[in-house]
């Protein structure tokens, strides 16, 4: 069986039971680093005894040929669990190719809950939560990212964003430039450590302090909330209007334009809830 694990992307008390126990129980650990992982099992107190578990670099540069050996291993029968450096396999990182391969294979997957930056982040930004976008990175050249964050703008959600110390003035000043000087951010840093912090506000003004404090460290995570007039809509409001739609005898379709025009909505979600709506009005 393959079993999906986060780690604590900081703080080690948020290693679960589950989670410890997954770790103990593994055959094989197949993880970014094997140094992390071994200073990661070593912290939490799993002895690795008769080189059980075993330390497998599965990455970036590795993820295609590593997730073939990987699943020769399950089918043999022994236990695999996946994990990241930080955080939960498979979200803005190459678990998901080995995920798919032991699903293609007919191998038994399973997931544990844990901690990921940007749902962390999302929910301490105090934005728009009910939807949003998740990007990970932005591209590193400015032409480039200004040109996604305006196709992004078309979204109509809250977008999270993972970000370098490196890169974090430039990529707000993209953000400034393109979403106008006013437009709500959190900018979440170190998160769950000991130096966690936020900057919240106009993007304007968190440039300023980003700007005037001493160099930003750590790992970041960048929440930008919808523009104006473009807040999450109320569900209720948005049923209501597909039902009277529907009770014009609108398609599906010329429901989508209406209700797209109408409220920042995914046209996925549109789709969605038109498709909850019918089954309960055949219901």
């Amino acid at each position: 069986m393959l079993v999906v694990c986060p780690t604590p992307i900081g703080n080690l008390e948020d290693l679960s039971p589950r989670q410890r126990t997954a770790l103990a129980g593994a055959d094989i650990i197949a993880c970014e680093d094997t140094r992390q992982a071994g200073k990661l099992l070593e912290l939490a107190g799993i002895d690795r005894s008769e080189g059980r578990p075993r330390l497998w670099r599965y990455d970036d540069h590795s993820a295609r040929e590593q997730a073939e050996r990987l699943v020769r291993e399950l089918e043999a029968g022994l236990e695999v669990v996946l994990i990241s450096d930080a955080g939960t396999p498979a979200i803005s990182d190459p678990g998901y190719r080995l995920v798919r391969a032991a699903r293609q294979a007919g191998v038994e997957v399973r997931a544990l809950p844990g901690p990921v930056a940007a749902t962390v982040a999302l929910s301490a930004s105090g934005l728009p939560s009910d939807t949003f976008f998740f990007e990970g990175f932005l591209p590193p050249k400015s032409q480039a990212r200004r040109a996604r964050l305006e196709a992004l703008e078309d979204v109509g959600t809250t977008t999270l964003y993972y970000e370098s110390p490196r890169r974090l003035e430039a990529m707000l000043s993209d953000v400034e430039a393109v979403c106008g000087p006013e437009r709500q951010v959190c900018v979440g840093r170190e998160l769950t450590k000991r130096f966690e912090e936020y900057y919240w506000g106009p993007v304007s003004r968190v440039l300023e302090r980003i700007r005037s404090s001493e160099e930003v460290r750590g790992e970041l995570v960048v929440v930008v909330a919808p523009g104006e007039g473009k807040q999450a809509a109320d569900e209720g409001e948005v049923e209501r209007l597909i039902h009277a739609l529907l009770d014009q005898e609108m398609s599906s379709r010329g429901i989508k334009e209406v209700v797209s025009q109408m409220y920042a909505l995914p046209r996925s979600a549109i789709y969605e809830r038109i498709s909850v709506v019918q089954k309960q009005r055949e219901g």
